[in-house]
């Protein structure tokens, strides 16, 4: 597994930006949990707008998918893929981490995860 922080900014002048951090590897156990930690920061205030948003490309795939997404104070886990039933919310924003737990890790979770952070406006 890799995990990639993406830096992002907001698209409104002036723009601050937020430095996102992650493991450059991750590496689990078929079965076994593993945590994709995502800590962020940023010279502004934590907004309540704030948006996390994980996505994941599979190996040798070109595409990504979205899997799960944080915004108006809740986690939303995506209907979508092999994750839905095997996701867990670590993060609390209002401590910098936008991390999440998957569970029973299978063969076809190994590729890219990136997590988005955005803190409008």
């Amino acid at each position: 597994l890799t995990a990639l922080g993406v830096p992002v900014s907001p698209g409104l002048s002036p723009v601050s930006p937020i430095h996102v951090y992650t493991q450059r590897e991750v590496y689990g156990t078929v079965g076994s949990s593993v945590t994709l930690s995502c800590s962020f920061w940023s010279s502004e205030w934590i907004s309540e707008d704030i948006s996390i948003t994980w996505h994941f490309q599979a190996e040798g795939s070109r595409d990504s998918i979205s899997i799960f997404h944080y915004a108006k104070g809740q986690p939303y886990i995506d209907d979508v893929g092999t994750f839905k039933e095997r996701m867990e919310w670590a993060g609390n924003p209002r401590r910098r981490d936008g991390s999440i737990v998957i569970h029973g890790l299978e063969p076809s979770d190994n590729g890219t995860f990136t997590c988005d952070v955005k803190n409008p406006p």
